[in-house]
């Protein structure tokens, strides 16, 4: 099955199999696989696998869910965080934005990487900035965009980053929020913002069920927007 490809006319009902249909801000749906972690499971979501159309709605449900922020400058953390963060900068009216990245140019310096490691990703590397950026970013109000928060790592790493630059963050912005194993560590002053919120699913008899506790309590766009 190709997942992330078309939107669906509504969400469907537990038990889940493989895969399940969550719901958007305009009452549709998005399929999104399930991955199996034994006690639990998760919807998974590859930004850069995903079509044209379903990237563009997800952006613009993002931009919606960020504009009351005032943000004048975008941050799209590597490697899936460049496929949204380019159209949300856009739909926010912004010329340009800032891509954070794995790959190390000449020029960049040390004091301004950090370690990161993700929950879909084995190994530890080093996200970086280029300097030659820094006049984007300095006393301005800066978002940081990420596809999808779950465990918190890389978007604690981006926030370890900007502040390598002096930037404090006027918020993350995602377009998936993937339960609850975040938030303990997640600084109280850093809003998060997602398209979506999705929650942890439980083993019931039949598949999987979600569970609604673990559903993260995140800033969302207007119900019924269109993206």
């Amino acid at each position: 099955m190709e997942f992330w490809q078309r939107f669906e006319p509504a969400p469907d009902a537990p038990p889940h199999g493989d895969s399940a249909a969550l719901p958007m801000p305009d009452g549709s749906a998005l399929r999104l696989p399930l991955r199996d972690y034994g006690e639990v499971a998760v919807t998974g979501l590859i930004a850069n696998q995903a079509s044209f159309a379903v990237l563009r709605r997800l952006a613009g449900w993002m931009a919606e869910a960020a504009r009351p922020l005032g943000a004048e400058v975008v941050c799209g953390l590597p490697t899936l965080g460049h496929a949204l963060a380019p159209l949300v900068a856009e739909a926010l009216g912004h010329e340009n934005w800032v891509a954070a990245g794995y790959s190390r140019k000449r020029w960049y310096e040390e004091g301004l990487s950090v370690p990161v490691s993700s929950s879909t990703t084995p190994g530890e590397r080093r996200v970086w900035l280029d300097p030659r950026t820094l006049p984007r970013l300095e006393g301005r109000r800066v978002l940081l965009v990420d596809d999808v928060i779950s465990t918190g790592t890389s978007a604690l790493a981006g926030l370890a980053l900007l502040g390598r630059a002096g930037v404090s963050p006027v918020g993350l912005l995602v377009a998936m929020a993937q339960g609850d194993r975040w938030v303990a560590s997640w600084p109280d002053e850093v809003p998060v913002l997602a398209a979506f919120a999705a929650p942890l699913l439980r083993r019931v008899p039949g598949g999987w069920a979600p569970d609604e506790a673990t559903r993260p309590a995140v800033r969302l766009p207007p119900a019924g927007g269109g993206g």
